[in-house]
């Protein structure tokens, strides 16, 4: 089953061989999404114990605020690695790369 981000044809490499951009900071990542987990998880007890809203929601924010550092950071990656290298190998891949870029950004955003 093919997942976003997964855009091999036929004919290139199967996506899992396709080294990603945030490679060099996967470990980080992955270490930033396990705390937001833990987080999460940490939530969902403060409602189960009827916690003070106000606490529930600090922790809420805090927990959007660590997502939006993982994304920006694989937003980072992206620009540098995959859009980078796409604009200096091709007019047309760089264009297809920018236009991508520029749909995330809009998902990110909200736009």
């Amino acid at each position: 089953m093919a997942t976003i981000g997964d855009r091999a044809d036929a004919t290139g490499p199967a996506p899992s061989a396709i080294p990603r951009g945030y490679a060099g900071h996967k470990d980080d990542h992955l270490s930033r999404l396990h705390k937001v987990e833990g987080q999460v998880r940490g939530i969902t007890r403060m409602v189960g114990e009827d916690r003070y809203c106000i606490d529930i929601l600090t922790q809420i924010s805090a927990v959007t605020h660590a997502l939006q550092e993982v994304a920006l950071g694989l937003l980072d990656d992206h620009i540098r690695h995959c859009v980078y290298d796409a604009v200096r190998a091709d007019d047309a891949e760089g264009d297809a790369k920018l236009d991508e870029l520029t749909l995330a950004l809009r998902r990110t955003l909200r736009l």
